[in-house]
Order: structure tokens, then sequence, then C-alpha cells
């Protein structure tokens, strides 16, 4: 399946205007947007969590440099893809952005078109992250609706349990349990016991239930 990034926003921080203006007119020829700051801190006060998107940030740079700002977003929970661009890069200074998650070093002068594959990578990853965020707490919040009662059902639905075989561990009717499965689908938005058991699985996994 095909991922619309034209709504994704590039930002590029780097203090060489010359650098600057280059990358921004490459990007701008390939239809994306792109947004050019020249430090840290000006890129923090314009930053817009609610658009996908990408970074591409220099290493070397006053005040708050390229990897001081990864730690930064790191320590805020702040998920955004980073390409970084260095025109001095050094082993020591890769190695540690690539332990905080970078996604690239690219050394300048690079090849426009390798920092362009790079950038879809980046994109896409960032709205594949979010989709799977939106699931998550979409199927936390479908989850949480149920009442102990409904959640100590599926916990013995997806062990394979028969309305009967539950009905008989809670001492209740196999009429009650059919009520409890519908009530737990409609909940849950499952359109089949299948896709019921699979989102159940699934919430176990991430909330251990």
């Amino acid at each position: 399946m095909s991922i619309d990034i034209s709504s994704a926003i590039i930002y590029l921080i780097d203090d060489e205007p010359v650098i600057c203006d280059s990358i921004k007119c490459f990007i701008e020829s390939t239809g994306l947007n792109i947004k050019c700051f020249n430090s840290a801190e000006g890129f923090l006060a314009n930053y817009d969590n609610r658009q996908p998107g990408c970074l591409i940030l220099d290493v070397r740079m006053p005040v708050m440099n390229g990897l001081e700002l990864q730690e930064l977003l790191l320590k805020e929970n702040i998920e955004i893809p980073i390409i970084f661009i260095s025109g001095n890069a050094n082993i020591p200074d890769s190695a540690k952005a690539f332990r905080a998650g970078a996604l690239d070093f690219l050394e300048k002068p690079f090849d426009n078109q390798l920092l362009l594959e790079r950038l879809h990578e980046a994109i896409v990853k960032d709205i594949e992250s979010r989709n799977k965020k939106f699931k998550n707490e979409h199927l936390y919040i479908n989850f949480n609706r149920l009442t102990c009662r409904e959640k100590e059902v599926l916990k013995l639905l997806i062990d394979h349990n028969s309305s009967k075989q539950i009905a008989r561990q809670l001492d209740i009717s196999p009429r009650t349990i059919d009520a409890h499965r519908a009530r737990i689908m409609e909940k849950m938005q499952a359109n089949n016991v299948v896709e019921l058991v699979a989102k159940a699985l699934y919430c176990r996994e991430l909330f251990e239930f």
C-alpha cells in the first residue's frame, strides 16, 4: 500500500545560509514541504508535532549542537526521524547519533538523490509510526470500555474456550456469556470472533491483561 507523503514537513536546521538555500531549493523542486532554521532553538519554537515529517540536522552548530538537540528530543519523547549532515563528520559523533536512533549520517557534500531517498524513508517511517500509535491508542480506549466481567470473558475466549466452558468456569449461563460476547465485540469494534481474538491477543501483548 502506497503512503502519501505530500502533507509531510521536512525540517532543516543548519547555520550555514548557503547550505540551507541549496537544500531548500532542491527539496522544493521535488514537491515536498520544507521549513529551514539556522538554530536548534528556532526549530523548537516552531515545530508542529501534529504533522508527519522528518528532520535534517547539522551536527556542528553554536549554542545547541545537533547531538544535543537529538538528546533533548528523546528526553521530551518527540519522535521525529533524524538525518544528520556534517561537513566534518567523525566516528564518535556518527556512532552517538546512530545509537540514539538517527536514520542516517551524511557527510557534506552529499548526493541529492541519496538525501531524497533517505527523506522518503524517514517520512514513511514517521507516518507508519503515527498510524501504529493511533491504532494502539484507539484499541486501548475500546479495551478500557469493557467491564471487569467482560475482560474475564475475553481472557477465557482467547484461550479457545467455548461459551459453555466459559459459563462453567464463571458459574453463569451460556446465554449470559453470549450476551457478554456480543457486547465485547461491539465495544472492541470487531466484525467477527476471529477479528475479536486477534485484537484481544494484541491487547494482551500491549497491556498484559
